[in-house]
């Protein structure tokens, strides 16, 4: 019925000169039903039979048959083509401008067309494209391959080509948006960047591990893009490298886009220049032979046809890796440039038709990437190309046949073959990790027959809430514990202070008074500059102790992992960097300290056994501390001499000899002096010349110092026992430490008559021994029990909580540092379940893309 319409109406339309209008009316109310299809043709032009070409071409891809007659449109379309063949120019050129207004409006209606698809398809979660999940399934498969030996095989489209050579910029006109970053005549490609390109209702990109997308229709989030890309390249080649195998991922999606996945590569150089790291030649060659060793890939060889054929690098090295040609796609850029500067076009003939090269490929194409300007816009290059063309002396003479030329029909081309590759290759890439899984599987079954399969992420869940939980367990110990732990590790850290500054120093002081006010001074002093802050350091000591006995005490629990020891391990070095005590604690600390060696006396027997047993225990041990050290300066002694066959240097034999003559003459000295004085050197060294020891001063001075050290040392244990028992004595003021009651509160009595007491009986202090370190000793326990106490309630009420606040935030940090626990939580086990998930999930991906591959066919 329309073409018998169109046959009536044919006679008159031929008379009137705005038979144009109407006709194109009729062709917008024919065509504007579910989708437009437009094709026209005008006199045989060039352009309008390429248009219709195209919308031919994308009716099949929208399967309009199921609402339009598409045999009566291509009548319609024929009978505009007879039309425009016998009408004027000014008639030509308004029907041409309402041609493009048509293909502007189709394009729209596409757009609109691809968004109500979108959306009809998302029902509970959002149905991925095939071209989506193939790329998913590809970025799995980096991973797993190299450990396994199982080839990642499926297909993707290589591109390869000398640097310059247009490489980039033809993978820029496929994806038809200038996405990458360009220089002059540097290399710009240093990583391999992989491109999935789809279909998609805006033209949008956006990395695999980015949430951004860039809207590839403005030029600013395009220079965004391109930043991005370079800033990436830069980041992977940052230490002296060139060129970099890492792969930067990038999603491409816009209208009329060739469904595929390429990987666009370094350009192949033929020499190291300055500032290029040595090897870089050999390092491209081999990331290009790596993709390209891949049976299934598709190489895209790009070669500059501005140059002279022989100077090309790349067909060479694709030559040695597809020798038959039967994945080769030759590409020929810069075609302008190469009729402009040869004088017959038979040179571009033969390198089209495979001639001219020793290389053989499936497909020969010729484009123009544009006229070598790097503000050119997609839309300006793409007519430029089509201008040369339709005007090109090798089209004309027949060099080219049209299906060889253009971008577009290149891309085509190549998507054509991807897909057939991808049909023909994805069953085989299963069965190959069904096989994987099946050994991964009975390996772990036979290894770990008794432990559940716990991946690296899992792992370390569990372990977040060991760790946790060794925390909490810090609030069972008991405060006799803490206290006790505290108090022994302070006197571990005070007592050499406490010898050395106060007790031995003080032991050459007769007058009691004159003791006291010194050991007052000095225990001051102490108090407001070292104590506070080297107490503080042995509670955080103690804490962290406790937490080190819980990590090995975790050791003897039945259902103990020893995966996870490194990581408790390093959290626990990482807490200690970051946790610090309450600064405000360390001046609340110091009064408590100050007020308790303030107090001179000592209130109870049990105070003063304490002090006893403290004191007979550190003088004990230090004398043996002593006695090693006077020893050791004497060299061997009588059993290592001959069961170890060592003797005596000259310079020990005179020590032995000086301290002999130093142990005589302290016998006859009641308070012998910390430092020799000048008759008792002199007497000391003339005893050693009569018996032909030869001897120093410095030898003298040496060995006098330890000796008397050791003579006060023994004389402290005798009074500590003496003392024993003596709190009797004390009690009603026997002893001679009247002074030691004097108290620092002058308000403060003793709460008995002791005191009056003591001070009557002064006379016979004489008798009794002289218990004042006793006293001393007794000041220390109480200033380090009250510090224990008070170390104990700050790690019990606030430390502990702080220090579980620092455990959550490094084992956070750690979460989102899966290298860094990659390195922590290893081993065979780790690796195995690491594997067998990512196995399993490879092929559920492989599976899941062939079910959907097949309903697509």
């Amino acid at each position: 019925m329309l073409a018998k319409s169109c046959n009536n109406v044919g006679p008159l339309v031929f008379q009137k000169r705005n038979i144009a209008g109407q006709i194109g009316k009729l062709a917008s109310r024919l065509l504007k039903l579910r989708y437009l299809v437009v094709g026209a043709g005008v006199g045989g032009s060039y352009t309008i039979s390429k248009k219709y070409d195209e919308f031919k071409d994308s009716l099949s891809k929208i399967t309009l048959e199921d609402y339009l007659p598409i045999d009566r449109i291509n009548e319609t379309i024929q009978l505009f083509k007879e039309y425009a063949a016998s009408i004027g120019e000014s008639e030509t050129l308004a029907f041409h401008r309402r041609i493009e207004a048509l293909l502007q409006e189709n394009r729209e209606l596409r757009s609109e067309l691809l968004l109500k698809s979108q959306k009809s398809l998302q029902k509970g979660r959002i149905n991925k494209s095939l071209i989506d999940m193939y790329s998913e399934v590809l970025d799995e498969l980096s991973d797993l391959d190299s450990a396994y030996n199982a080839q990642d095989q499926l297909p993707r489209v290589v591109v390869v080509g000398d640097q310059s050579s247009g490489k980039t910029s033809v993978l820029e006109m496929i994806v038809q948006a200038r996405i990458f970053p360009r220089g002059g005549g540097e290399m710009m490609t240093r990583s391999p960047v992989k491109v999935t390109l789809s279909e998609g209702p805006y033209h949008v990109a956006s990395f695999k591990d980015g949430s951004r997308e860039y809207d590839l229709t403005k030029e600013s989030e395009l220079a965004s893009l391109r930043k991005e890309i370079e800033m990436r390249m830069k980041a992977l080649v940052s230490g002296g490298k060139t060129v970099s195998t890492d792969v930067i991922s990038l999603n491409v999606k816009g209208p009329g886009l060739q469904r595929m996945v390429l990987v666009d590569l370094p350009g192949i150089i033929s020499t190291v220049t300055t500032g290029m790291q040595s090897g870089t030649r050999e390092t491209i060659q081999d990331v290009a032979r790596q993709y390209m060793n891949n049976p299934n890939a598709i190489i895209l060889c790009v070669q500059d046809g501005s140059i002279d054929a022989e100077r090309s690098n790349v067909t060479d090295l694709v030559s040695s890796v597809d020798p038959s040609g039967k994945r080769t796609i030759f590409v020929l850029t810069k075609v302008d440039l190469a009729e402009s500067n040869l004088r017959s076009p038979d040179r571009i003939r033969q390198i089209l038709e495979g001639k001219l090269f020793p290389m053989k490929a499936l497909g020969y194409f010729a484009v123009v990437t544009g006229k070598g300007t790097k503000d050119e816009s997609i839309d300006s290059i793409k007519e430029y190309e089509e201008n040369f063309f339709r005007h090109s002396r090798l089209f004309k003479e027949g060099t080219l046949r049209m299906s060889q030329m253009t971008t577009a029909n290149l891309s085509k081309a190549v998507s054509e073959r991807f897909w057939k590759m991808v049909k023909d290759s994805v069953e085989q890439q299963a069965d190959t990790y069904r096989a994987i899984r099946y050994n991964l599987e009975t390996e772990w079954k036979n290894s770990f027959p008794h432990l559940r399969e716990m991946d690296r992420e899992e792992l370390f869940e569990k372990a977040r809430n060991n760790i946790l939980d060794d925390l909490i367990s810090l609030n069972g110990i008991s405060s006799t514990v803490w206290e006790k732990n505290i108090h022994y590790e302070l006197w571990n850290k005070l007592k050499d202070y406490i010898f050395t500054k106060i007790i031995e120093p003080s032991q050459h002081i007769d007058d009691i008074g004159t003791f006291q006010t010194n050991v007052d001074i000095w225990l001051r002093d102490w108090v407001e500059n070292n104590l506070p802050k080297a107490s503080i350091e042995i509670g955080l000591q103690t804490l962290y102790n406790q937490l080190d006995s819980k990590l090995k005490t975790m050791k003897d629990v039945p259902g103990y992992d020893p995966v996870f020891d490194p990581l408790k391990v390093t959290v626990h070095q990482e807490i200690r960097k970051r946790h610090h005590w309450d600064p405000k604690a360390e001046s609340r600390l110091r009064v408590i300290q100050s007020n308790a060696l303030d107090d001179h006396t000592v209130h109870t027997k049990s105070q003063w056994t304490a002090a006893v047993d403290l004191l007979e225990q550190a003088v004990k041990a230090r004398l043996k501390d002593v006695n090693q050290s006077i020893t050791s300066s004497f060299g061997p002694g009588w059993v290592e001499q001959w069961t170890r066959w060592k003797k005596r240097t000259a310079e020990e034999d005179a020590r032995l000899q000086t301290a002999q003559e130093i142990e005589n003459l302290l016998i006859s000295l009641p308070k012998p002096s910390a430092h020799i004085n000048q008759d008792d050197l002199t007497t000391i060294r003339r005893n050693l010349q009569a018996r032909n020891v030869p001897v120093t001063d410095k030898i003298i001075y040496e060995t006098w110092e330890p000796l008397v050290r050791r003579f006060y040392l023994e004389r402290s244990l005798f009074v500590c026992q003496e003392c024993r028992k003596g709190f009797y004595y004390y009690q009603h003021g026997f002893l001679n430490t009247s002074s030691f009651n004097k108290s620092s509160n002058t308000n403060e009595h003793t709460s008995n008559a002791a005191e009056n007491s003591r001070l009557r009986k002064d006379s016979l202090s004489s008798d009794f021994p002289d218990c004042r370190e006793v006293i001393f000793f007794s000041r220390l326990n109480r200033m380090m029990n009250a510090t224990s106490n008070a170390l104990r309630q700050q790690i019990m009420n606030d430390e502990a909580r702080r220090l579980e606040h620092y455990v959550k935030q490094v084992l956070n940090e750690l979460s989102n540092d899966p290298i860094r626990v990659k390195k922590l939580i290893t081993g065979r086990r780790v690796q195995l379940a690491e594997d067998l998930s990512r196995t399993r999930h490879i092929q559920e991906k492989l599976e899941e893309f062939i079910a959907a591959l097949k309903a697509s066919e």
